[in-house]
């Protein structure tokens, strides 16, 4: 029975070449509002600070809400595109386009497959930040290094970083763009490779790049084996919470 439930959503997603392409619009669109909202979103802090322009780091309001904001408003332009572009009936297209599916089963799945690959990607990371020496942190870790954060502002970055970054680019890599190119009937490899570097580039820190496709791997290994996107989240946040926690940590020490 299990298997061929899995068969069935494996066997959904090609409907032609037509709504493929649909589907890459859609995540070209989420891409290009995730790029303009980092830069716009700076326009009222700066407007009310015309020193900010000339400040090194960012001060601690518009830092958080470049990290939350633009990531969900990518998220809502690859739901409203799929709901409008997407393929088959209106009835329940955001949830089949994306593969969103309420199985227990499937997110521990995910789980396992999150905690499994932190095996891999945790002395990966080790690997990377000795070889990398200075330049080891994230974006994000750059960003809040040496900062002290309000409880509430620290513990939101942390739920920022753990829960909603990754949710976001899911629903934005694995979901419309795997979509798209499973339209295209890719075999489901492909899929997998295509998708895991695309994520991994569109983070646009050219040094991090391969420690991002490492971790990568597994969070695009639990979407392809369950057919479902909220196993790749459950993944990807699995893998998030360790540098999450220890952003949390060192802004609050």
């Amino acid at each position: 029975m299990r298997s061929s439930l899995l068969a069935r959503r494996e066997a959904a997603p090609a409907r032609g070449v037509r709504v493929g392409l649909l589907m890459l619009l859609v995540f070209l669109a989420a891409e290009v509002t995730w790029l303009l909202a980092s830069v716009f979103l700076l326009v009222p802090f700066a407007a009310n600070d015309p020193s900010l322009a000339e400040q090194q780091r960012l001060p601690i309001g518009p830092l958080v809400t470049l990290l939350v904001v633009p990531t969900l408003l990518a998220a809502l332009i690859a739901l409203a595109g799929t709901a409008l572009l997407g393929g088959g009936s209106r009835e329940h297209r955001v949830r089949r386009e994306l593969a969103i599916h309420w199985n227990l089963r499937d997110m521990g799945t995910g789980l396992l497959i999150g905690l499994g690959g932190l095996l891999i990607t945790v002395p990966a990371a080790a690997l990377w930040a000795a070889w990398a020496g200075s330049d080891a942190n994230s974006a994000v870790g750059e960003a809040f290094a040496g900062r002290q954060l309000a409880p509430g502002i620290a513990v939101a970055v942390f739920l920022g970083v753990w829960l909603l970054a990754p949710l976001g680019e899911e629903i934005v890599y694995r979901g419309v763009l795997w979509r798209a190119l499973e339209h295209w009937r890719w075999n489901r490899w492909l899929v997998f490779a295509v998708t895991t570097v695309v994520f991994s580039v569109a983070h646009l820190e050219l040094l991090r790049t391969p420690l991002l496709l490492v971790i990568s791997i597994p969070v695009g290994l639990a979407r392809m084996f369950t057919g479902n996107v909220l196993a790749s989240v459950v993944a990807h946040q699995t893998n998030n919470f360790l540098p999450a926690i220890s952003l949390l940590l060192a802004t609050t020490a």
